[in-house]
């Protein structure tokens, strides 16, 4: 019964982590292509070395680049 518990908390926490990952590689990757488009290099290398789980990429790209939504997939 134990080891259930167990093997379900590990499924749980393995998809969550899944999840995590591919929402901050997406998040990192248009904020990356984007400051490199823009010519910023030091948002680039900050961008490229913390990891927040896509937070400070999605300030970036809104905030600081002042991006619309629907130019977010434009070049």
């Amino acid at each position: 019964m134990m080891n259930n518990f167990y093997q379900e908390r590990f499924y749980s926490f393995f998809w969550i982590m899944i999840l995590c990952f591919v929402w901050s590689f997406f998040w990192k990757g248009l904020a990356l292509w984007h400051a490199g488009r823009k010519g910023q290099p030091w948002w680039f290398v900050i961008l490229l070395v913390v990891n927040t789980l896509g937070i400070l990429e999605i300030i970036y790209l809104f905030g600081v680049a002042k991006l619309k939504f629907s130019k977010l997939f434009r070049k």
